[in-house]
């Protein structure tokens, strides 16, 4: 029994490379706006802090 490889092609690999891409940043700004934006990017005010406030806790970044 033959193992037969065939490359992908490399349409497959960039398209796999921003999807990759994409969710690294969704995720670094989630982390950013869970751990330190405190409604100065979101613009929400207190809003913001306060929903994610368990949260900054459970990540263990301080918050007060």
């Amino acid at each position: 029994m033959a193992i037969i490889h065939t490359p992908a092609r490399s349409g497959d690999a960039l398209t796999a490379l921003l999807i990759s891409a994409g969710v690294v940043l969704l995720a670094l700004l989630t982390l950013y706006l869970v751990g330190f934006d405190q409604g100065a990017i979101s613009r929400s005010g207190m809003y913001m802090h306060e929903l994610m406030h368990d949260g900054r806790h459970l990540l263990g970044v301080p918050c007060h």
